[in-house]
């Protein structure tokens, strides 16, 4: 496809909620208006103009700016609210993989042993895997930090052997896409099934949540849309739950809901007496309408537009 020259020009605020009204867009008080534009761009606010639109370019009959403003901000909650139970599964995750790892070959420093990462290689575009080292630069680089972390100074200034601190101190380090690629790096698979039976998945199902919790923490961390997303990482399909699940109809791993049940099925694991359910629900009280079968609710099929019971599915009953 030949490409073009980018000809748009910038808007004042004035000339963009001109602009909105031209594409039929309705303001209840523009003074309010200006105010968000100039705190939200408008770039940034147009990633939730699409699902309001069946012409392009043209709000469907009855759309206000409020129901925009509405969405991002239900969309805001929803990324908080997600952003708390990745927080919660990262440090059951980390505390797994040491215990585990520490115990099984009773060794506390056990990260400093090659031989229990696999051997580096090359990817598909050229970079090289290698989680032993990477982990061994992480620890380096924490030790001569200007101002390291209190835990790690205080291993360096009263011991000399072994020369990096133990791995419950080493972990502490990491963030949830360095624990996703050190989990990926052990060479032994009974090392990373042992890990994932503790959270119910098959290791392989394992793996690929801990990549995409990865990535939904960063759209979370950069405040990007969650809500109405096509999932560029997508979760793999549990195929043999250990506990309870949800039925083939939400199996759509491409989407935000499907996503959040990925949550719910570990932090049964992690914290049985969660509350993710009524938060949910409450959140979906709260913006009556939001219309969440963006986030990969299904509806019951047929004519009908009305959504499927998301609470009575057995992982949320």
């Amino acid at each position: 496809m030949s490409k073009i020259t980018y000809k748009k020009t910038p808007l004042t605020v004035s000339d963009q909620i001109a602009l909105l009204e031209g594409r039929k867009l309705t303001f209840d008080n523009k003074t309010k208006a200006q105010e968000y534009l100039n705190a939200i761009s408008y770039y940034r606010l147009s990633a939730y103009f699409l699902p309001y639109q069946k012409i392009k370019d043209e709000f469907n009959t009855g759309v206000t700016f409020k129901q925009i403003i509405n969405t991002y901000s239900f969309d805001r909650e929803l990324r908080l609210l997600v952003f708390d139970c990745i927080e919660r599964i990262e440090v059951a995750i980390r505390t797994q993989l040491v215990y585990i790892m520490s115990t099984k070959y009773n060794d506390s420093h056990w990260q400093d042993n090659q031989s229990h990462f696999i051997i580096p290689y090359y990817n598909k575009i050229g970079n090289r895997v290698d989680p032993y080292s990477d982990f061994q630069a992480l620890i380096s680089k924490a030790k001569t930090a200007r101002t390291p972390e209190v835990f790690i100074k205080h291993y360096i200034d009263n011991y000399n052997n072994p020369s990096n601190p133990p791995a419950w101190m080493c972990f502490e380090l990491l963030t949830i896409g360095e624990l996703s690629h050190i989990y990926r790096g052990l060479k032994n698979k009974a090392d990373r099934k042992q890990i994932a039976d503790f959270f119910g998945v098959h290791h392989t199902v394992f793996t690929s949540w801990l990549h995409s919790i990865t990535y939904v923490r960063n759209i979370c961390a950069h405040h990007a849309r969650l809500w109405n997303k096509d999932l560029a990482i997508e979760p793999d399909i549990l195929l043999k739950p250990q506990g309870n699940w949800i039925s083939k109809p939400f199996e759509n791993n491409k989407r935000t809901f499907y996503f959040l049940c990925v949550l719910n099925y570990l932090l049964h694991r992690v914290n049985p007496g969660n509350t993710l359910k009524t938060k949910l629900d409450n959140l979906f009280n709260k913006y009556p309408t939001i219309p969440i079968q963006f986030m990969g609710i299904p509806s019951k099929g047929g004519n009908s537009t009305e959504l499927m019971d998301w609470k009575n599915e057995a992982l949320w009953s």
